[in-house]
């Protein structure tokens, strides 16, 4: 053998040595015991943000676990909640929301309809949030910053302790879920070639926001693309007659996932960038559109029924009604009420998952099986070595 061959196959071995050596020790590591969370995003992650400043979400929404309507967009659990539930967190209350509301360990700066870019419309014209990633930013910002305030005015303990405490601010994860309402409203009013000539500039205000949380102390990110956005539900139940080749074999618009596969690879890029020029942080990018694309394919494997069935609403015969809305036609009051096995679908109202479908997602992803490393979420505060 040569000693060029020499030569690489000895560092091939040494990389290959190291990367087990990292791996051994973080999972030979104690749980990062995280002591809050910060969640951003839009409504697979809102707790209440949207219902608290627009109007509550009404009945059934939330009946499976709640048994009322709990401010997300699903029968019960988000993704967000089970983490919380994992980590031995309670479940975040959401920043607009502050009747009631407990910021001990941490809290939810999402908004049902919010993007990464500014929009510039009204929520009533096309559903999206005015809290778009950097307002939500803002939002923190104000958050942090106001706590710390209240600390050194020595306020009342029992008020204080409905906040966080002020030194653990750079322990706590930071989470993100937004990205999905991007490329919703892009696919509205820009061709294809225009969304993907503009990915770039969103995933770079993204890598903005994490930045400046880096700045501000933030250490442990925990970061999820965006999903299959084509098969939803809501996406193809209007589909008629579809052309040969715009649906794949499980019903998903291809030309809608390929442009979410897109912004999912430059997030991806986007997130190694940050990992050079932020040095203390650990990010972790976890890949929620395989995940659920995968749900999606192996559905009935895994106890579901047909991914295209939605559970809350009323969909036939032309007659289409929202989950928990009320449409009154020829004289007769039509509800779009709820399934009555809510665990057995996939999705909860067409655009949202349900609580047993986030509930699968979440058991196979925080052992790392989708994440960029391989951590477990309990290891998400150590930084890789690169």
């Amino acid at each position: 053998m040569g000693c060029a061959k020499v030569v690489f196959f000895t560092v091939v071995l040494s990389l290959a040595w190291a990367r087990g050596a990292e791996e051994t020790w973080i999972r030979a590591a104690p749980p990062c015991d995280f002591p809050a969370m910060y969640n951003f995003g839009d409504s697979n992650s809102d707790t209440g943000g949207a219902s608290a400043t627009f109007g509550p979400i009404p009945p059934p929404y939330g009946e499976s676990f709640f048994r009322r309507p709990a401010g997300r967009a699903s029968d019960g659990r988000l993704i967000i909640d089970f983490i919380a539930e994992h980590l031995g967190l309670p479940h975040l209350s959401s920043y607009p929301d502050s009747i009631g509301a407990n910021y001990r360990h941490g809290a939810n700066f999402a908004s049902g309809g919010s993007t990464i870019r500014r929009q510039n419309e009204s929520i009533f014209e096309n559903g999206l949030s005015p809290f778009s990633l950097d307002i939500q930013i803002a939002h923190f910002d104000q958050f942090k910053e106001r706590t710390s305030e209240l600390y050194c005015q020595d306020k009342d303990p029992y008020e204080m302790n409905k906040l966080p405490r002020p030194r653990e601010f750079s322990r706590a994860l930071y989470t993100f879920d937004i990205g999905q309402n991007d490329l919703a409203a892009g696919f509205g009013k820009l061709s294809a070639v225009q969304l993907k000539a503009a990915i770039p500039d969103i995933v770079n205000q993204f890598a903005m926001a994490v930045t400046h949380l880096y700045q501000r102390g933030a250490r442990a990110f925990w970061i999820h693309n965006t999903g299959p956005i084509g098969c939803l539900p809501g996406a193809t139940f209007y589909i008629q007659n579809p052309k040969p080749g715009f649906l794949d074999k499980y019903g998903c618009i291809k030309a809608q996932n390929n442009m979410a596969i897109e912004f999912n690879r430059q997030l991806k890029t986007q997130v190694t960038k940050l990992r050079r020029e932020l040095p203390r942080a650990a990010l972790i990018y976890v890949d929620i559109y395989s995940a659920k694309y995968h749900l999606i394919r192996k559905a009935e494997y895994y106890g579901f029924m047909d991914p295209s069935k939605i559970c809350c609403g009323h969909h036939e015969k032309n007659i289409n009604v929202w989950c928990g809305q009320r449409l009154i036609i020829n004289n007769t009051e039509i509800f779009g009420g709820s399934c009555s096995s809510p665990s057995t679908y996939i999705s909860w109202d067409g655009v949202h998952y349900s609580q047993a479908a986030n509930h699968w997602i979440v058991n196979n992803i925080l052992n790392g099986s989708f994440s960029d490393p391989p951590k477990v979420i309990d290891h998400a505060c150590l930084k890789h070595k690169m």
